[in-house]
């Protein structure tokens, strides 16, 4: 749920940018042809980007294979009113990998809903009002009306993976867990909740909408 942001964009802005949004399922063949090409997004061709973009591409297999939508979540969705969702993200995200599966999965099933995807780093103009603790951290949902009004924002991670992240930057730099041992630690939490605190977190906000 949100941690902090900066001022919402203009509606012209997020209109415009769902204009240039990749819907779900050209994201997922962009997704797809950069790893068979052994490619990633943005500047930053190292091996470990491109490592990360693979298995993400995985994990994203697995969400969209084992992720169910709760009941509640379900019918919430089917009232939910006319809206644009746009995500921030990129494929070099293990936390995107984790999301997007989940919110597509909920974008599906609700009508009135529109869902797209903006590349980050291709539009940090837009990123940069949306920022968490002033990181531009994704993923990052934004959702809004027909005529560009911010309703809500989500993102980047669920609470309690968050307090897991900001746990262990509490702790003194010799006692915090190294990177790749924060990330097992915060995947493992995924693989658990298999989407449920995502989809509790937007059936919260939809619910204030009302």
């Amino acid at each position: 749920m949100e941690m902090s942001t900066t001022k919402a964009a203009p509606s012209s802005d997020l209109l415009a940018g769902m204009a240039e949004a990749l819907g779900a399922d050209a994201y997922r063949t962009l997704f797809d042809r950069l790893v068979a090409e052994h490619r990633t997004t943005g500047p930053d061709q190292s091996e470990e980007m491109l490592a990360y973009t693979k298995l993400n591409l995985a994990r994203t297999v697995r969400n969209e294979k084992t992720v169910k939508l709760l009941p509640e979540v379900v019918e919430a969705l089917k009232l939910a009113p006319a809206m644009n969702w746009l995500v921030l993200t990129e494929p070099w995200c293990g936390d995107s990998s984790q999301v997007a599966p989940v919110l597509h999965l909920m974008a599906d099933a609700a009508p009135n809903v529109r869902y797209g995807l903006l590349l980050r780093d291709g539009h940090l103009g837009l990123m940069d009002h949306y920022l968490t603790n002033g990181t531009r951290s994704i993923p990052k949902l934004i959702a809004f009306d027909l005529h560009g009004k911010e309703l809500f924002t989500w993102g980047p991670r669920p609470q309690e993976a968050q307090s897991i992240v900001l746990a262990n930057k509490a702790l003194p730099a010799d006692k915090q867990l190294p990177k790749e041992e924060l990330y097992a630690k915060v995947h493992a939490w995924y693989a658990a909740d298999k989407g449920r605190h995502i989809q509790q977190e937007m059936l919260a906000l939809l619910g204030a909408l009302a």
